[in-house]
């Protein structure tokens, strides 16, 4: 089977009204990564020193070395940045959600039981803060599973999400195996979304590189709290008014201790909540109060997909999109298939395709193929199901005698000019319109009619799509 992986339709055009608690018009996620402790450090057993998410411009990892002034800027988080942070929450009493790598909780006591008496949720953001990218798979499960080890025994509890941030192409997934209530390392979309792993639907609630303070330590980023505040403000207003708009969104906001805990820069945080609590139908959840909306409010609904069926299942359910042309089908199954060909609208692309690069000689064939507008098969009942409810639609299995012998005339006058049946997209016409069709197309030059005839092939199988598969 050739199949692409990625998912780049989502919801579509037309994504869910998050129906948030109150009536939000948007959910601001503030989230805290607690990394302080769980760097790559050689006192952890590591190779070498951290480099990564720090104000030392151009920091590179010294191998077999201690880097005092990386593990100065992370000690900064935990013994200063944490605790202004926390006062800040606390006293706007709004709730936060933190990423806690299990490594680094265990070595903050304090913080935990700061975290804990807030009633802020503490997720695992893995065992240490390393790069999984070139883990081999059963260590990253054997990591995962000893995060949530370590991380129930630190915590007290079992931690209800996950974010590795650092992941590898199997993080999700293997996540996903270990039955949280919700994982976050994605960065695809404005909402929550089910994912089908194996036998379990997975609830991801997508997380932010580009709403986050790490860009206080990348390239291009923030130097001031201004810039920060700014580009929060700018996301919250275009969200907020989707929100009011009916479409109500989610915003994450991506936070660590080392890089916002300092004044300076938690100055333009400050001014953003206060910025964001001063408008009304604004929702601060924790990530765990998100999870339990989505899965009362949108609870996951699978579907036959696609992309997923053998050649034999899928020649069987869309054979006769085509009439009586299963191989458009067979031909279709072979193509580079995935998600965005599990909806009407992607499997009718994959199809019409097909149909397309076809031969002349084979696409006359799905033409002589169709039936004759209420002609013998018709009056016989030897209509597929589709042909016989789509006739019906538009009045054409109840003539009188006068335009039964109007079709009749049409037909065989329409077969003797252009050598295949007349074909329309029924459902989108009248008795009447059809007619009118009919004697207008009689008269067209055999290419031009060829080519018109093709596009209503079209579109029949993108009617007969819809009534398949969602939209």
């Amino acid at each position: 089977m050739n199949r692409y992986p990625r998912n780049m339709i989502g919801y579509g055009a037309n994504p869910p009204d998050a129906k948030w608690p109150g009536g939000a018009k948007i959910a601001v996620s503030l989230v805290l990564n607690y990394e302080e402790g769980g760097e790559n450090c050689i006192l952890h057993g590591d190779a070498a020193s951290e480099a990564f998410l720090s104000d030392i411009a151009g920091a590179t990892m010294w191998p077999g070395q201690r880097h005092w002034n990386m593990e100065s800027i992370y000690d900064y988080g935990a013994r200063a940045g944490f605790w202004r942070l926390h006062r800040l929450f606390t006293g706007m009493e709004i709730p936060v959600t933190v990423y806690g790598v299990a490594t680094a909780l265990a070595r903050s006591p304090e913080q935990v039981a700061a975290m804990k008496a807030a009633g802020w949720e503490i997720a695992s953001h893995g065992l240490k803060w390393v790069e999984h990218k070139d883990m081999p798979e059963e260590e990253e499960r054997r990591q995962i599973a000893e995060a949530i080890r370590l991380h129930t025994e630190v915590t007290g509890s079992r931690p209800t999400g996950w974010y590795t941030g650092r992941c590898s192409v199997n993080t999700v997934r293997l996540t996903a195996e270990a039955g949280l209530d919700w994982v976050s390392d994605t960065y695809d979309d404005d909402l929550p979304y089910w994912l089908e792993v194996g036998d379990r639907d997975q609830l991801v609630i997508p997380y932010t590189l580009e709403a986050n303070d790490m860009r206080f330590a990348t390239a291009p980023g923030y130097i001031t709290g201004e810039q920060f505040f700014q580009y929060l403000k700018d996301a919250f207003d275009v969200l907020y008014a989707e929100g009011q708009a009916g479409a109500a969104k989610m915003m994450s906001v991506g936070l660590h201790c080392r890089l916002i805990g300092r004044p300076g820069k938690m100055a333009g945080l400050k001014r953003f909540l206060d910025y964001a609590k001063g408008h009304k139908g604004v929702w601060f959840p924790r990530r765990l109060d998100i999870a339990r909306h989505w899965a009362e409010t949108h609870p996951p609904r699978r579907h036959d997909r696609p992309s997923q069926m053998d050649k034999a299942g899928f020649t069987a359910r869309f054979g006769g999109v085509f009439e009586h042309s299963p191989w458009i089908a067979e031909r279709g199954w072979a193509l580079e298939l995935g998600p965005a060909h599990d909806t009407a609208a992607g499997l009718w692309s994959a199809l019409a395709r097909v149909f397309r690069s076809a031969s002349r000689a084979e696409r006359l064939g799905v033409l002589t193929a169709h039936p004759d507008l209420a002609g013998k098969l018709a009056a016989a009942k030897r209509l597929t199901a589709s042909s016989t409810a789509e006739q019906a639609s538009a009045g054409l299995d109840a003539l009188t005698d006068a335009e039964r012998t109007e079709f009749t005339e049409l037909n065989n006058a329409y077969v003797a000019r252009h050598g295949f049946p007349f074909i329309i997209a029924v459902r989108d016409n009248t008795k009447a319109s059809i007619l009118d069709a009919f004697r207008r197309r009689l008269e067209q030059d055999n290419e031009t009619e060829f080519t018109e005839a093709c596009a209503q092939v079209e579109r029949i199988a993108a009617l007969r799509l819809t009534d398949m598969l969602p939209r």
